[in-house]
């Protein structure tokens, strides 16, 4: 035999000592991999296990803080029966027979956006001195029966009104007022003054309050991504910082928290104007709502309600994320073209020319037509 042969010789034994020893300790080497798969098998387990229990405390979490994010406040109680009548709501036909039927009656909801600048957050947004809080925007909202239509009535902070005497946290009462600003009331009593002024001047009960800070407003439009507005006119208001070219524009949060402020840029200056730019902000927001997919997006919706919750303060009809949440179910048919958005008439006050008064009879035909 040749050196060359031995050599192979040598190969081909070296390899048969191989398969014959693997072929000895299959069984043994089987078991070891069926061991390492059932480990595997044990560990993604106790992984998913963990995944699914912090997924759960996770949505334990969200809700607990959505939930302690909304402040209240009890008009009922502190308003008493001294009110006009309180609507019937009447149950959804359609609900289903496992489910709480979901409300369906008219709804007439007052919200508030407060000027408030304390608090670091707006501070930082500017527009106008640190002392003190009014009512800068101030809408009525009526809801058809059905919910499927609604009516936005502006009531201009600079009408003259009588304020009526409201009660206080404190347990006193505030004096009756004549020829007021209408946006004192909540200057002096709070939202459950400016319920009982909104109610006197109306005669609508208001079956809820709905508060939002200018804070708030600018990081849920920031949450949605941004609104889309057209204006019809140049806006040039160093007050609210706000530059803009007539022409349709996309606004993160400070752009329309400052739209939605200007005065001094637009018209003659008059609340009246900047009344009109908070209408269509309402309606660019509805739209923007509707076109944005937050059921597919978990993170932006939390992040969506989050900003609303944080920026809200409520009756203690709707403190809750299930009351928010069921009111938002009443209104899922309500669509931005059937929002309705109009001022309630008003005529220069005699008294004085930078102040106007409810013009009669046609300001009392619309609150009327809302009860």
């Amino acid at each position: 035999m040749t050196a060359e042969e031995e050599r192979g010789g040598g190969r081909e034994a070296g390899r048969g000592d191989g398969n014959e020893a693997e072929s000895g300790d299959g069984n043994e080497g089987a078991a070891r991999r069926a061991g390492r798969r059932r480990g595997l098998l044990k560990a993604a387990g106790i992984t998913l296990a963990g995944v699914l229990v912090l997924s759960a405390a996770g949505a334990g979490w969200a809700y607990w803080h959505l939930n302690h994010n909304i402040k209240s406040v009890d008009i009922n109680s502190a308003l008493g029966d001294n009110r006009p009548a309180k609507a019937v709501s009447t149950p959804s036909a359609s609900a289903s027979a496992s489910a709480a039927p979901l409300p369906s009656g008219a709804l007439n909801i007052l919200v508030l956006g407060s000027d408030s600048r304390s608090g670091k957050a707006n501070a930082a947004l500017g527009g106008g001195d640190s002392s003190g809080a009014r009512s800068d925007t101030a809408m009525v909202v009526h809801v058809d029966e059905g919910r499927t239509k609604a009516t936005v009535v502006s009531i201009p902070r600079d009408t003259l009104v009588t304020r009526p005497s409201c009660p206080t946290s404190s347990g006193g009462t505030t004096s009756v007022a004549y020829n007021a600003m209408f946006n004192s009331a909540y200057s002096v009593g709070g939202p459950v003054c400016a319920v009982k002024t909104v109610e006197s001047l109306t005669d609508v009960r208001m079956d809820h309050y709905i508060e939002i800070d200018f804070s708030g407003f600018a990081k849920l439009v920031d949450a949605l991504g941004g609104v889309t507005v057209t204006t019809d006119q140049n806006i040039d208001d160093d007050k609210s910082h706000l530059h803009l070219k007539a022409g349709t524009h996309h606004l993160g949060g400070t752009q329309a928290l400052a739209l939605a402020r200007t005065r001094h840029g637009i018209g003659d200056g008059s609340d009246l104007g900047r009344i009109g730019l908070q209408q269509k902000l309402v309606k660019a927001l509805l739209e923007q709502m509707a076109s944005t997919s937050l059921l597919t997006d978990p993170a932006k919706l939390y992040k969506v309600a989050d900003a609303v919750t944080g920026s809200l303060t409520t009756d203690t009809g709707l403190d809750s994320l299930g009351e928010l949440m069921k009111l938002g179910q009443s209104l899922k048919s309500l669509s931005s073209d059937k929002v309705k958005t109009i001022t309630m008439p008003v005529v220069t006050a005699p008294s004085n020319p930078n102040r106007v008064v409810a013009d009669e009879p046609e300001a009392s035909d619309l609150w009327t037509s809302l009860r």
